[in-house]
């Protein structure tokens, strides 16, 4: 009979900082709370997260005057700074949600964002009905400012749909696939009905990476695959908005289309840029501070910085890979892999768009482009990434057996 795996706990020491110590103005409680969770976040993500953060900072401060200048009218005169300070207020916001988020034991996180889900489901109910129409599009509530419901529900949506198909770990029998597949089938309706393309690829993309995370078969992913070619065909021929995008796309675009505008104003400052705030095809570009933000950062700062916004981009996709490595718990794995694919598959559709790899989504760059509820629900996506993938350093754990047999210990 063999025993247990043993768990090794290395002795902490305490230093500058530790629990014996005083902290002015902050409680003994909450002190120790904060040490805590100092400890057993995941201080390389959130480092990641800061640097991205504060490069879009730079890239809305960049795109600002071109968005403030083309939305000005002859009674309304916006500062060319008008964006750039709206953003700080939000991107304050969100750092607020995001380390308040991290700091929720994982049980609450989880609760959290299930309560979220039906709330934010039940919004997306709504907004066909009383929503905010912006550009023939109807994705917004107002409710003293305009919320896109979508951009809330994704992240808890990730959550949701991690706990529902970890329920076969206690019985194998129960349908989660097919509860998880109704799920995902209304949301779809529900942003078809906006409409709202490009969410629905994203939310189908999540679904589809965690049904596989949860050990599909093989056969019935070919079913996955097959279906979802057949749903995107009928999409071409019954959704206008599709195939208006998908038209457009294979068509080359025109002088003045959007993707177009966005590709050349990329490729116009070379592999250098032309220098901050002497970009000139920026000037004509729409949305140029949210759907092609990394447009105007092309032609300022150059190829070059585009491709290390990239990297950084793939590094933060890594390092959640990599903390996930020794994790044993399914649920675990299965919620921080959604939350980064929804993060990393959206800013990977934006870079293709801007780069006319792509027909046109209306999505945002995930913590460059300007703040709003996108950026708050972003914010919310990377706290829940890290309070979820919350770990005590001090216990050694054995790998994660996707073959099905778990060892060690992770935190409850």
């Amino acid at each position: 009979m063999t025993s247990a795996p043993s768990i090794t706990r290395r002795p902490y020491i305490p230093g500058n900082g530790s629990v014996g110590e005083q902290i002015p103005g902050v409680r003994p409680d909450r002190r120790r709370e904060l040490l805590l969770w100092w400890r057993e976040i995941d201080r390389v993500l959130l480092l990641l997260i800061a640097v991205l953060a504060l490069c879009g900072v730079v890239a809305v401060g960049l795109a600002s005057p071109a968005s403030a200048r083309r939305l000005s009218t002859d009674t309304v005169q916006l500062s060319d700074w008008h964006f750039f300070e709206l953003h700080l207020g939000w991107l304050a916001m969100g750092i607020c949600v995001l380390l308040g988020t991290s700091m929720l034991p994982l049980q609450n996180a989880r609760r959290i964002a299930i309560l979220m889900a039906g709330g934010m489901l039940a919004a997306l109910v709504l907004v066909p009905l009383i929503g905010v129409e912006r550009n023939g599009a109807v994705r917004w509530l107002y409710v003293g400012t305009t919320v896109q419901p979508s951009e809330f529900l994704k992240p808890a949506f990730a959550v949701t749909l991690a706990w529902i198909l970890s329920w076969k770990q206690r019985d194998p029998s129960l349908p989660v696939i097919g509860v998880s597949s109704a799920l995902l089938g209304v949301i779809v309706l529900l942003l078809m009905m906006q409409p709202n393309l490009g969410e629905a690829i994203l939310f189908a993309g999540c679904w589809f990476v965690l049904v596989l995370l949860a050990g599909l078969p093989l056969k019935r992913v070919g079913m996955l695959v097959g279906g979802g070619a057949t749903m995107i065909g009928l999409a071409y021929a019954f959704y206008d908005n599709a195939r208006n995008r998908i038209d457009s796309f294979f068509g080359g675009g025109t002088a003045f289309d959007h993707v177009d505008l966005a590709r050349r104003t990329l490729m116009g400052g070379g592999w250098t840029g032309k220098g901050p705030w002497l970009g000139t095809e920026k000037m004509r570009l729409p949305e140029a501070h949210t759907d092609y933000i990394l447009s105007v950062v092309g032609e300022e700062l150059g190829l070059l910085v585009l491709g290390l916004l990239v990297l950084l981009y793939l590094a933060i996709v890594l390092r959640v890979a990599v903390r996930l490595l020794n994790e044993e718990r399914l649920f675990i794995v299965l919620s921080a892999s959604g939350l980064i694919a929804l993060f990393g598959g959206q800013a990977f559709i934006n870079i293709l768009v801007n780069l006319q790899l792509f027909p046109s989504k209306g999505m945002t760059l995930p913590m460059i482009s300007y703040g709003g509820s996108s950026l708050i629900a972003q914010c919310f996506t990377i706290g829940l990434l890290l309070a979820i993938t919350r770990r005590n350093p001090y216990l050694a754990r054995d790998a994660y057996d996707f073959g099905g047999t778990q060892t060690g210990k992770g935190r409850s």
